[in-house]
């Protein structure tokens, strides 16, 4: 059961942690609000959750998408540290037998 609830807590959160949050905020306002027979509070709760879910798919398809037949824009990393260091690499080290 924990592993159920880590991997949907990914799932949700994801890239967009503040929407995921919402989301999980919202879910829980409806929880809430059934149990506690309230149906305001269960109106609030749907009202959080489709925005959220609004704000994600509209974060998703704003997205820019690439087709097939178009070449990639391909970005070299930058490296912060030289391919080879300066210094003298370390002597090995040997571990003494014990008798």
């Amino acid at each position: 059961m924990n592993a159920l609830w880590s991997r949907g807590l990914k799932l949700v959160y994801g890239k967009e942690p503040i929407t995921g949050f919402v989301l999980i905020a919202g879910a829980v306002d409806v929880a809430i609000g059934s149990l506690d027979q309230s149906s305001s509070l269960v109106f609030f709760g749907l009202c959080v959750v489709s925005a959220a879910l609004g704000l994600r798919l509209w974060q998703f398809y704003r997205r820019p998408t690439t087709n097939r037949g178009e070449m990639r824009d391909e970005r070299v990393a930058l490296s912060a540290l030289p391919p080879q260091s300066s210094r003298p690499s370390l002597p090995t080290l040997s571990v003494p037998k014990k008798r």
